[in-house]
């Protein structure tokens, strides 16, 4: 299978929309809100258009991923901006077929090049630690609330720059919305039946849990 990684153009935006309304349909909560985000996310001052990008299997977008910057602040209140992905999407029938990993390591190259120490993310550990994703607690990276989420990985790109200090991750205020704002723009796209599933168990554990 070949798998082509190419910068998202506004042609995508459509595309995209439907495609992580159909990878995260009824997967975290009945419904979804990724595609919501998707929309509001291009236009948000902290959006990193340049890390955009997109994977095509034949021509059909199958995966994209979407970058925003966050920022890490240590007790002698150092400020530094990092990034962070998500969401990081991929169609349900292309899944475990290395569609995530290429557009990880495709974008984890250029965040490199653009000087960024971190990448940050709040995710299952399941899925990233391959890609060299670390427990924020190992690190010394926490929530706002002094925590260290189970999910608040930390994929360091400049060793030892965290040694040393405790910080706190603040994510864009891209990610806070009004519910309501996505159930109405989820009724532009077909009906579909909002379901309970295990896997949205899972996830309510995942989001409360912490490392000690």
């Amino acid at each position: 299978m070949n798998i082509s990684i190419r910068p998202e153009t506004p042609a995508d935006h459509p595309a995209v929309e439907v495609l992580t309304r159909e990878t995260f349909w009824n997967l975290y909560r009945p419904g979804c809100d990724e595609h919501y985000l998707v929309h509001v996310m291009r236009s948000h001052a902290d959006f990193l258009p340049a890390l955009a990008f997109v994977a095509e299997v034949e021509g059909q977008i199958v995966g994209s991923i979407l970058y925003t910057r966050s920022w890490v602040v240590n007790e002698l209140g150092e400020k530094v901006e990092t990034a962070t992905f998500g969401p990081l999407c991929v169609h349900p029938a292309w899944q475990r077929r290395g569609v995530g990993t290429a557009l990880i390591e495709h974008t984890k190259a250029l965040v490199v090049q653009q000087g960024y120490p971190a990448i940050l993310i709040l995710g299952d550990p399941h899925n990233y630690c391959r890609h060299g994703f670390r427990t924020g607690k190992d690190l010394g990276v926490g929530s706002l609330d002094g925590k260290f989420p189970l999910g608040l990985l930390v994929l360091e790109l400049r060793p030892g720059f965290f040694a040393g200090h405790q910080w706190k991750l603040h994510t864009s205020a891209v990610y806070e919305f009004d519910p309501a704002l996505v159930d109405a723009y989820d009724a532009r796209f077909p009906a579909r039946e909002k379901k309970h599933q295990p896997s949205q168990e899972l996830f309510s554990m995942l989001v409360r849990s912490v490392v000690e």
